[in-house]
Parts: structure tokens; C-alpha cells; sequence
């Protein structure tokens, strides 16, 4: 590295000298400006607005426009006569907390190396503001403008960080911010959960500048003669938000699944689908239905059992003895048939079994009632033929 810079480091009483070296580095493809038909450098010249010759290097000057539109002069010998106390020093103003600082004021990194037998006292300053969990707010002047700064250490290294004055930063000035735009406790809660499956260590080694890797291949290609293939763009999903929850519900699946966590059915957005006891809840009802089916039919052959037997009794002539006799026999029917109304509910779970047992019973009940009913009046004949013979 080069140095850019060389000053000193004013800390109280002590002076530490030091060299600047920039600490960052971009790494973009540069490209020039050529004639797209035979690929020769495009090349500007300084040329005079108002007599139209070049102007070289060496005459240009800075020009100060005023509302009136007349331009002020001025040039390098103006400006350097500018009282500038900190044009070769890195003045220490304050040391506060660093979570006070804002990073929106940072601006560009460099580096401090103690310059000569200056060894000692930049230890001595680093180690004091590493210790303290401090940084140092500093005045320096670079290429004649003065800026704001902060002093850290990172690496063992004091690192330089210059900044932008307080009335360089703009306002926000949106118009949703005056809005009344109200988020939902679910909706919060979800993407405290994306962002609770996405936290993790930053290691700036895992990004990469995709960008710049494609623009290098397309470049290669070109070199080798070889066909340009254009990179797979990933699919968003659309621009357009439909379901806030959905989008959210899936987003945190996602990150799961990019992480090798197991994804639960909420996560994965399946709670359309009914559970196990939900499904088979309607069973039930038609179990029911069918038990209270069976049971009217077996009540229905019993009525049947009942009336047979009394039509039974009249058609037998109408004696007393024969209808004691039926009645008797309807009661025995009615006995054996009563039992399938008790049963049929508590066979309800093998879908009326016992319904159907019973309204078999009744219907061989009914049929032996009205034999014997038919049988009795017969044998009574009988005995008054031999009694009147």
C-alpha cells in the first residue's frame, strides 16, 4: 500500500505521527468508452464554452456560479491561504460510545501506521481506546477539506473512519409516514419468526458480488470465442404482495429449509387441510341414524306381532278361553320382542346388529302366536263332537 497522507495524531499533551493509507478498495469492472463499429477510445477534451479552443490542465481554475449566473474565480493560491488547523493533524475531540455513532454518517475507511519511532505512543493509544469500548471523534483536513471522523481499532490497527456533517444528512420526508398504517398482532408475530429463522453470525466470507463473477464470465466468453449463456434469474414470486401472512408463512419455511430445520404443516402453509378427529366426526351421526332406524323397525314388528294376534283371536270364533289364550300369547310376543328395543342402543356401535336379530325374534314370535291361536280352536271342536255323539 501506499501512503496518502502524512500527519500526526494531536492526543492532549502527546503527538503521534502517522501515515494514511485507504482501506478500501473497489473491485467493480472498469469498461472504457469505444466506437461500437471498431472499438477505438472515445477521448474528450477540455474545450472553453465561450471561445471554443482547449484549455489545458494547467489553466483550469475553480469557478463559483452565482444566482445571477456571473462566475467567481478562484484559484489554487486563494485557497491556500485558508486557515486550516488541522491540515496536518488528526485533532481528538471527544471519545464516546460507538452505538451513538450513526452509521449513516460514515463515509470512507482508512488506516493509521505510526510513522518513524512512534511505536510506543500509538500502542499506548490504541490499547487505552480498545480497552476503554470507546471511539475517538477527530477533526482531519484531506486534499483541503476538512471532515468529521472517528478513531477504532480493528485488527490492532487504528482505523480511521471519515464522516458527514450533521447538515449533509437528509430528512425523510415520506408520505407514509404520516399515514395510519396499522399491522396485525399475527402479521407482527410472523415476521418476528422470519427474522428469529434467519438470525445468525455475519461472515462476510459467505457474500459474494454475483454481479461482478457474471460480468467477468460474459467478459471470458467474449475472449474465448465461446457463446455468451445468460445467468437463471430466480423467481421472486412476482412483485405484488398478495397475502401478507402467506408470503410471510412461507418465507420463514424457506429459511428453514434452507438451514436444514424441519418444517412444520403450519410453516409450510398447509392448515387448509382438516385433522384426523374433524374427518371422522360426521361418522357418527349416520351410526345414530342407523341404530334409530333399527329401532323403529323392530318396534314396527312388534305393532304387526300385536295386531296379528288380535285379528288371530277374532277370526277363532270369539270365546273367552280363546282370547285369554291369545292374550296371553300376545304378552309372551310382546316379552320376546321388547328386549330388541333395549338392545338396539347399545348396539349402536356395530352398526344395529342386535335391531336386526330382534326383528327376527318377532317376526318367529308372531308366526308361532298364530299357529297356536289357529290350532286351539280346532281341537275344541272336536271335543264338543264326541261330547254331543
Amino acid at each position: 500500500m501506499r501512503a496518502i497522507w502524512k500527519g500526526a495524531i494531536s492526543f492532549g499533551l502527546v503527538s503521534i505521527p502517522v501515515k494514511l493509507y485507504t482501506a478500501t478498495e473497489e473491485r467493480d469492472v472498469a469498461f472504457h468508452q469505444v466506437h461500437r463499429t471498431d472499438g477505438g477510445r472515445i477521448r474528450y477534451r477540455r474545450v472553453c464554452s465561450v471561445d471554443g479552443e482547449e484549455v489545458s490542465y494547467g489553466d483550469i481554475a475553480k469557478g463559483f456560479e452565482l444566482p445571477s449566473g456571473e462566475m467567481v474565480v478562484l484559484t489554487d493560491d486563494d485557497l491556500a491561504d485558508l486557515p486550516l488547523s488541522t491540515s496536518r493533524e488528526v485533532d481528538v475531540l471527544a471519545f464516546v460510545p460507538l452505538e451513538q455513532v450513526d452509521p449513516i454518517y460514515f463515509s470512507k475507511s482508512y488506516y493509521l501506521e505510526p510513522d518513524g519511532p512512534a511505536a510506543k505512543p500509538y500502542v499506548l493509544l490504541r490499547d487505552a481506546l480498545e480497552k476503554s469500548g470507546r471511539v475517538a471523534i477527530v477533526k482531519v483536513a484531506i486534499r483541503s477539506r476538512e471532515a468529521l471522523a472517528t478513531l477504532r481499532v480493528r485488527d490492532g490497527v487504528l482505523v480511521m473512519e471519515t464522516m458527514i456533517w450533521p447538515d449533509e444528512v437528509r430528512e425523510p420526508d415520506f408520505a407514509f409516514l404520516d399515514g395510519d398504517v396499522t399491522v396485525r398482532a399475527q402479521e407482527l408475530s410472523m415476521a418476528e419468526s422470519l427474522i428469529e429463522s434467519m438470525t445468525g453470525d455475519f461472515a462476510p466470507e459467505d457474500y459474494h458480488d454475483d454481479y461482478r463473477a457474471a460480468v467477468e464470465a460474459v467478459v471470458d466468453a467474449k475472449v474465448e470465442g465461446r457463446e455468451v449463456v445468460a445467468p437463471v434469474e430466480k423467481d421472486t414470486g412476482g412483485a405484488e404482495v398478495l397475502d401478507l401472512m402467506a408470503a410471510l408463512r412461507n418465507s420463514v419455511a424457506d429459511a428453514k429449509r434452507r438451514r436444514g430445520e424441519s418444517v412444520a404443516a403450519d410453516d409450510a402453509g398447509d392448515d387448509d387441510e382438516p385433522d384426523s378427529d374433524s374427518a371422522a366426526a360426521p361418522a357418527k351421526p349416520r351410526a345414530a341414524a342407523k341404530t334409530r332406524s333399527g329401532s323403529g323397525r323392530a318396534a314396527k314388528a312388534t305393532d304387526t306381532t300385536a295386531t296379528g294376534t288380535k285379528a288371530s283371536g277374532t277370526n277363532a270364533g270369539g270365546t273367552k278361553a280363546t282370547a285369554r289364550k291369545a292374550a296371553v300369547a300376545a304378552k309372551s310376543t310382546a316379552k320376546r320382542a321388547g328386549p330388541a328395543k333395549a338392545t338396539a342402543p347399545r348396539k349402536a356401535a356395530t352398526k344395529a346388529s342386535g335391531s336386526s336379530r330382534a326383528a327376527k325374534s318377532a317376526r318367529s314370535g308372531r308366526t308361532r302366536t298364530a299357529t297356536s291361536v289357529r290350532s286351539k280352536p280346532r281341537a275344541t271342536t272336536a271335543k264338543r263332537a264326541r261330547k254331543s255323539a
